[in-house]
């Protein structure tokens, strides 16, 4: 590589990927995508690699999404940059879910956006106390994608319809129940695990590190949850939450309507066709047209302003209410592609 962006070793039989960009929370870029994939390409075809394993410097976190300063300003420029990344980041999340050698996360800290894809579709992932995961792409006037509306499609109930609809992050318990990840290893356990996959399977060095998990608190919230999230609509969605008389749905109800009225109709529409679609691929291939379509709505640029650029927090939606999207312009997001723009080539 041309920078230390992303630091790639072997110890043993292991290869080690470290994100490396610990003040932007190891935030992906484009260039960061392709070495992953790289490093990937050759450790599968290399027979005295038998583990990979990723984890993030610093303290912060794993990885806090994809650089979306860089989103930011090549929709408002009206380029092309940030669908050559997307192609290439699901492609990425895609060859994850399939590599053919176990692929373990350390999801130690904040674990959001474009780091759930490049972690929670590993076969040995792994949270800590500190982990905070989050899909929040309804705040910035995104959409979940990198996989992300395949796993919290297949959540229990519709616990990942609340966490898609409001962006909420959740600890280790609840990623556990939501299945975004499979053991709990307490934070100062993670370099003895990362040792001992030297010279151990996976399994067994897990074993030997993990702990009993965090209480998962959404399973207390499961019958609101449940019976709220269900209705047909955004619109109904939250008025059974603010209905319900449970002061965590109003909660919810609330952050819902700070959201992006566009993002939230769409998100709720991808967790249902994602049910539909059963595989990651397929899955990925409409987020891909999703997010081609959402790059030119003017959601996405204000969003990212309101959060990240100016940080105002006050973002101003187009539309601003949920009643005023619609039905035709939630379909218009998943509308094929324009003629000559290639897909993922996944779904086949």
């Amino acid at each position: 590589m041309a920078d230390d962006a992303v630091l790639l070793r072997t110890k043993g039989r292991t290869g080690h990927i470290t994100l490396n960009r610990p003040r932007a929370i190891n935030a992906l870029t484009h260039s960061m995508v392709r070495a992953v994939d790289a490093a990937l390409d050759a450790w599968e075809r290399d027979d005295e690699i038998d583990v990979v394993v990723i984890a993030g410097a610093g303290e912060r976190g794993l990885c806090a999404g994809g650089d979306i300063r860089a989103i930011h300003d090549d929709a408002r420029a009206g380029g092309r940059a940030s669908v050559a990344f997307w192609r290439d980041e699901y492609r990425l999340n895609a060859r994850i879910a399939r590599y053919r050698k176990p692929y373990v996360a350390l999801m130690d800290g904040i674990v959001m956006g474009g780091g759930v894809g490049v972690s929670a579709h590993g076969s040995v992932r792994v949270v800590t106390e500190r982990s905070r995961i989050a899909m929040p792409e309804t705040g910035i006037g995104f959409v979940p994608d990198v996989g992300g509306t395949h796993l919290l499609a297949h959540a229990p109930g519709e616990l990942g319809t609340h966490l898609a609809l409001t962006g909420d992050a959740v600890g280790a318990g609840d990623a556990l129940l939501l299945g975004l990840a499979d053991h709990f290893v307490p934070s100062e356990r993670l370099t003895g695990l990362a040792a001992s996959l030297i010279s151990v399977a996976p399994a067994e060095a897990v074993r030997r590190h993990e702990a009993p998990a965090p209480e998962a608190e959404l399973a207390a919230h499961r019958g609101w949850i449940d019976h709220c999230y269900a209705a047909d609509s955004a619109e109904e969605i939250v008025e059974r939450l603010t209905a319900c008389g449970e002061p965590a749905a109003k909660e919810a109800a609330e952050t819902i309507l700070t959201r992006s009225p566009a993002s939230v109709k769409v998100t709720l529409a991808a967790i249902r066709r994602a049910r539909t679609l059963g595989r990651l691929e397929p899955v990925l291939e409409q987020e891909f047209r999703v997010s081609c379509a959402t790059l030119a709505t003017p959601d996405l640029v204000e969003g990212i302003r309101a959060q990240v650029v100016d940080k105002d927090r006050r973002p101003r939606w187009s539309p601003a209410r949920l009643d005023a999207v619609s039905d035709a312009d939630v379909a218009a997001r998943f509308a094929p592609l324009p003629p000559g723009e290639p897909g993922l080539g996944l779904a086949d």
